[in-house]
């Protein structure tokens, strides 16, 4: 009863505008006062304080920073070159490269809005100008961004690795080859609807344009290479890796590429504080949600009286499923994870659920929710780019979405796909 009066409190003051990370924080303090009185009240600012300051937690600002940084310089636009060197030969070329742009600038930002802010505001009004529909040009670009969720680095599975006390770096690995088969699945929808409405290619294969285009782009692929080959060999944490990332975009994009100056620097500054605000405070408030769930035993409450409706994973991880893509719905992935996570794991644990598997999960079912309205951040960024209705775009989207699906249910229910590299490499 406790756990559904807290919930609906926070729904209430999130729907009449108060932002989420008051919310969290106003609902905490009140049932900490109610329960335990005036004189709790002094550890909150403790509380606060530890949360905010988790060392893992220092890659979120250092990845958004890098991927600020990398999107004043020029990184985005070679890409996107390169990229189109490689598949704009296919039948709806241009989608391809918005496919294959966002697979390596996943590997750089972290972020799906970032992806989306950074590639669509240059690949959307290409697409219109080539002939491509509105509504599909910002459907592909803001689906294919959402595999930032999924391909490492990824900053929402930091988040969960810091809530569910897992391996940053194995979720990681485990999101290589879902994000690998979600780019192709993307890429085949987008194929079969270029056919359909016979959208153009962009010229013929010709090896001598790769090569160039590579040779433009090779310090911005380099980059990746450097940061997750550290982060997966164990030079490094999945923290000091963003702290490369950020020493990399600055020396590349100031002595190699040359286009970083100060005005750019503090632009991408200024971009990367705000977000990391953003996440932070959402972080702290949410640990004291945290702090009072644990001290009254909820999350265990929860996940007995799961367990004895039924014992299976599998039921139990349908109902999950179930569960993370309602509340996709509604709260912004960096959020639910915050919320919904601690509270989820006590059942995760003693239903024999491998934490890492359960990430992905996780991580895949908030990506949906990116797509879906009425929250949908991502989709609302791409709409907001191309400058269309969200419900049109939402028509064409769905085709992309069942493809998201689809890599969920291969996800939960073949664990062997996330998890065949983490058990390759550290298990």
């Amino acid at each position: 009863m406790m756990l559904l009066s807290l919930f609906i409190g926070l729904l209430l003051l999130i729907a009449i505008g108060v932002p989420i990370a008051v919310s969290l924080g106003a609902v905490a303090l009140l049932a900490t006062l109610v329960t335990g009185g005036v004189s709790t009240l002094p550890n909150a600012g403790l509380v606060l304080y530890d949360a905010a300051t988790s060392f893992p937690l220092i890659a979120i600002p250092l990845f958004i920073l890098a991927g600020a940084i990398m999107n004043a310089t020029g990184i985005s636009r070679r890409l996107i070159e390169f990229a189109s060197a490689l598949v704009g030969f296919i039948r709806g070329g241009l989608a391809m490269v918005s496919i294959s742009a966002s697979l390596f600038f996943a590997e750089i930002s972290g972020s799906a809005v970032a992806d989306v802010a950074a590639l669509g505001s240059i690949l959307i009004p290409a697409m219109k100008k080539r002939g491509y529909e509105t509504p599909f040009a910002a459907a592909v670009m803001s689906s294919s961004a959402t595999l930032a969720v999924i391909i490492p680095p990824s900053i929402p599975m930091i988040l969960y690795g810091v809530m569910a006390e897992a391996s940053v770096v194995e979720l990681f690995v485990a999101g290589i080859i879902p994000g690998v088969i979600g780019g192709l699945g993307l890429m085949f929808v987008a194929w079969l609807y270029a056919r359909r409405r016979d959208f153009p290619t962009e010229g013929a294969f010709e090896w001598p344009r790769v090569w160039r285009t590579f040779r433009e782009a090779g310090w911005a692929l380099f980059l990746p290479a450097i940061i997750l080959g550290g982060i997966f060999t164990g030079w490094v944490t999945a923290t000091e890796g963003a702290g490369l990332a950020v020493v990399a975009a600055l020396l590349i994009g100031g002595l190699v590429y040359r286009e970083l100056d100060l005005v750019a620097l503090r632009t991408a500054m200024l971009e990367g504080g705000i977000q990391t605000a953003v996440v932070m405070l959402l972080v702290a408030t949410s640990a004291l949600l945290g702090d009072y769930l644990t001290e009254q035993q909820l999350p265990q409450q929860v996940a007995a009286g799961i367990m004895d409706l039924t014992e299976s994973k599998w039921v139990i991880l349908a109902l999950l499923n179930v569960f993370f893509l309602l509340i996709g719905l509604f709260l912004h992935s960096a959020a639910a994870i915050i919320l919904v996570v601690p509270i989820v794991m006590p059942l995760v644990r003693a239903a024999g659920i491998d934490p890492i598997h359960f990430g992905l999960i996780v991580t895949l079912n908030l990506g949906v929710g990116q797509q879906t309205p009425p929250v949908a951040s991502v989709l609302v960024t791409a709409c907001s780019v191309a400058k269309a209705d969200i419900w049109e775009v939402s028509k064409v989207n769905v085709r992309f979405v069942a493809v998201l699906v689809g890599v969920l249910i291969l996800v939960t229910y073949v664990p062997a796909i996330p998890m065949a590299l983490v058990n390759l490499f550290y298990r």
